[in-house]
């Protein structure tokens, strides 16, 4: 594995090391902060509500952390993506392994808190068993992205792909634990006011992926990211574009004014919960789903087809 520097620029490399990214070869590994919740205060994400995986062992990584086709508004990264991902890449072995051991330095200031923690609790945290392929980049540029899934299950470890489907070729290829296309606009005019796409035929290959979706033989769902003042309206559109991918869930979840996203947008464009719901409920009467759950916490509502169970 050929480190950082073979691949990023210095001032880049600088920047993601500022927001505690921790950096190798293209790709990169973060703690999240359900994860230091789950440790630290004895709470948990959302997903462990929904779907029943650990916060405490979960691994948020990406193999594309500085490569995107957008550049969306709402986006905590701190720098404007690369495009072109390098010709040259890590296997999924090394970046499997990579992760793993980032996690695990990230993790090892936690070793103050052990009776607090727990000494089973905090072993667990440092043998992950569920990985979320999303913290930065897309995805789906990495061109072994089906074989890094493959690596992560020989290890036993459930997956979660988050991707903005507009690469629908390699997006088809994915069979992940539970796969994810986010979606934050109904219509093409503002996919490009909020994705900013840097590649031309975007809304394009998106609803490439969104018609794509039904086929692929795994879990899938939804989500959008609601911005308000930009994208919570246009309810009846919302549902068109998800009745052509028939998830199985559908998660609604708020902007948070968080990260770099602060120098694009507003707190105000940070809906209340009680708003997310609303906007949920306006989507719903046009789709027929069911309300399966809700995080105040982390304002996000979540509907079901009823296709599949809700935990894993």
């Amino acid at each position: 594995m050929k480190p950082a520097e073979h691949y990023l620029p210095t001032e880049i490399i600088a920047m993601l090391k500022r927001q505690h990214y921790a950096l190798f070869g293209h790709s990169a590994a973060k703690l999240c902060h359900w994860t230091k919740a789950s440790l630290s205060k004895n709470q948990f994400c959302y997903k462990q509500q929904f779907y029943g995986i650990e916060s405490h062992r979960c691994l948020q990584m990406t193999p594309a952390v500085a490569w995107c086709q957008q550049n969306c508004i709402f986006c905590w990264r701190p720098l404007s993506p690369l495009k072109e991902f390098p010709n040259e890449f890590d296997s999924p072995k090394e970046i499997v392994e990579g992760s793993i051991a980032k996690q695990r330095v990230l993790l090892s200031g936690y070793g103050s808190l052990r009776e607090q923690i727990g000494e089973k609790k905090l072993q667990e945290a440092f043998n992950p068993n569920q990985v979320a392929i999303s913290l930065s980049g897309e995805p789906t540029l990495y061109p072994k992205l089906p074989e890094l899934i493959k690596e992560y299950r020989k290890r036993n470890f459930t997956t979660f792909v988050v991707s903005n489907g507009l690469n629908t070729e390699m997006f088809s290829k994915l069979k992940p634990t539970q796969l994810y296309l986010s979606i934050e606009a109904p219509n093409e005019k503002i996919h490009k006011k909020i994705n900013s796409p840097l590649i031309k035929g975007s809304w394009k290959s998106l609803n490439q992926s969104l018609v794509a979706m039904p086929k692929i033989k795994t879990r899938k769902a939804i989500r959008i990211t609601a911005v308000k003042g930009l994208n919570m309206s246009n309810e009846k559109e919302f549902a068109s574009l998800l009745e052509k991918a028939s998830p199985d869930f559908v998660e609604i979840k708020a902007y948070m004014f968080v990260g770099y996203s602060r120098k694009r947008l507003k707190e105000e464009n940070m809906p209340l919960h009680s708003e997310v719901k609303g906007f949920a409920e306006k989507i719903n009467n046009h789709l027929g789903y069911t309300i399966a759950g809700e995080s105040k916490a982390s304002r996000v509502v979540l509907l079901s087809s009823g296709k599949k169970n809700l935990r894993i």
